[in-house]
């Protein structure tokens, strides 16, 4: 019998795992389509002279065995001191629990790290999740603080009761003011509208299980327990966890291995390949044809399987008049938002290190900063050290940092010359007093187009297109894009895995790909 094929359009991590998942359990041969010159999608990697970049920071961390174990796989935990562990004196080797000695210490490891990361906000840090400790007591004052908690009990007391938008979502959980203070001006620099004109979903999909009362009791438990190298935290709100593994090399470091290996194993990926129509039957997808975005050749590919994480407003377009009326009309109003990137090389930082935490140079310990000041435009500072030493060239004498823009595309942000952009965020870096502008050595600039679905638009219903999607029995929606939902790359993972154990089960309907990342714990406790 001939061999089944799936076309599986995307090659970031749900493209990826999906053919890594048929490899592995089915005798389906997949073939990627990826419209990019690269794969990972929004989790690659980006190598500027030997200084690697990280699109918005991947922590691997999931509350799901079934992932950990999946990436663990693929590259295994570090188990002898690596560079950054002796260089901060941290030299006893991980026990066995806490991951498998490698003996050879290759380069192809995870690397146990410490999560963490603060809110600066007129020009001071603030620790993230919000404290009420001496420092925000002192950053903020006695008067807002105790509005602060005043604004946090009446909304427990008389909370809202039908959550419309996002900001009601969050005064409920943490109150008017802290949500006026921390959350309402950072979430429109994110999204470019204000949180009450965004759906609730959002906060569902990211911080479903933060509020004041969570982050007190991951404090105490925190105070009682102390700091251990372990991923045992699956008690604990994604947002709160306290270490995380990471690729050596940065997240596109795995992805990059994961598709050598399905490659090795006979899958194919297509760079350039942009999906552009699609071929129907009643139930089923039959076809895609894919254009060659260098050479504009065409080619009609048939498979037994389909699994697109592309946009679906571009999936959708793609389908043409198969696709009704209403569900081109919803799948136009579909809202992304894109994502610039400046990586600024620098000798040193102006801001000093003034917590307990060992650091190479003395830099400031942060993975990411959030930028909640009004008068620059960037969002969030990624210090690149501080993820990985091996992420810097030279890790001793320079400082590797990422400043992270938030735009849509064709605005001023994104049609603004390089140069000039370069410029202004060094400028702007500069102005809220994190580094000296004499300080720049080298930058370089990363454009990344839908990076985020949207939660406003016409997304309100998008039941519309699930139900023209989920009527072709062999299509599956994975991914962030593929399902409009602003995931997190595990989930992302889960939709991919869910629907390849679909395919095995002969399952038909939909649901369970899309009940990932709505219930609690991810289904552990089904299983």
């Amino acid at each position: 019998m001939k061999r089944k094929t799936a076309i599986i359009i995307g090659a970031g991590p749900a493209g990826l795992t999906a053919a890594y998942e048929l490899l592995q359990k089915t005798d389906i041969r997949p073939v990627i389509l990826e419209q990019t010159g690269h794969i990972g999608g929004i989790s690659s990697t980006f190598n500027h002279h030997g200084n690697r970049m990280d699109m918005g920071g991947h922590r691997f961390f999931s509350k799901s065995d079934r992932v950990m174990k999946w990436w663990q796989e693929i590259l295994p935990l570090q188990g002898f001191p690596s560079k950054d562990d002796i260089i901060l004196g941290r030299d006893k080797p991980l026990s066995k629990a806490e991951g498998a000695p490698d003996p050879e210490r290759s380069d192809k490891v995870m690397l146990l790290r410490d999560r963490f990361s603060r809110i600066y906000y007129l020009r001071k840090f603030f620790d993230y999740p919000v404290k009420l400790n001496a420092t925000t007591l002192t950053n903020l004052g006695v008067k807002r603080i105790f509005r602060a908690g005043l604004s946090y009990l009446k909304a427990r007391v008389f909370p809202i009761r039908n959550e419309k938008s996002l900001e009601d979502f969050m005064i409920n959980r943490f109150g008017r003011e802290l949500y006026k203070t921390f959350f309402r001006d950072y979430t429109e620099k994110v999204w470019g509208v204000p949180p009450s004109k965004i759906q609730p979903d959002w906060g569902a999909q990211r911080i479903k299980g933060i509020s004041i009362s969570r982050v007190l009791a991951q404090a105490l438990r925190s105070a009682f327990r102390g700091k251990e190298r372990s991923l045992s935290q699956k008690e604990t709100e994604t947002s709160l966890i306290e270490q995380f593994i990471y690729p050596k090399f940065g997240p596109g470091q795995l992805w990059e291995e994961v598709a050598s290996l399905i490659t090795a194993k006979g899958g194919e990926i297509r760079l350039h390949s942009k999906v552009s129509a699609l071929g129907f039957t009643e139930n089923l997808i039959t076809s895609v044809e894919a254009t060659d975005t260098e050479t504009g050749a065409k080619t009609m590919m048939p498979a037994d399987y389909f699994f697109s994480s592309m946009p679906v407003s571009e999936l959708i377009g793609a389908a043409g008049n198969a696709a009704e009326s209403n569900v081109r009309e919803v799948a136009d109003g579909l809202v992304y938002r894109d994502f610039m990137t400046v990586g600024l090389l620098v000798k040193k930082l102006a801001i000093r290190n003034t917590s307990k935490i060992r650091t190479v140079a003395g830099i400031v310990p942060d993975l990411w900063i959030y930028i909640q000041e009004g008068d620059v435009r960037f969002g969030r500072l990624q210090v690149f050290n501080n993820w990985s030493p091996y992420m810097v060239s030279d890790l001793e004498h320079t400082v590797w940092l990422g400043l992270e823009y938030f735009c849509n595309e064709g605005d001023d942000l994104w049609t603004m010359n390089d140069g000039a952009f370069m410029e202004m965020a060094a400028g702007e870096l500069a102005k809220i007093g994190i580094i000296s502008r004499n300080d720049v050595l080298d930058s370089c600039l990363v454009r990344v187009p839908k990076a985020y679905p949207a939660y406003f638009g016409t997304y309100e219903r998008f039941d519309e297109i699930r139900r023209f999607t989920d009527r072709y029995e062999n299509l599956f929606l994975i991914g962030r894009n593929g399902q409009h939902r602003y995931n997190n790359m595990d989930h992302s993972m889960l939709t991919a895995m869910t629907a390849v154990d679909n395919i095995i089960a002969g399952i038909t309907a939909k649901d369970a790909i899309w009940d990932v990342n709505t219930e609690e714990d991810y289904h552990e406790k089904k299983s």
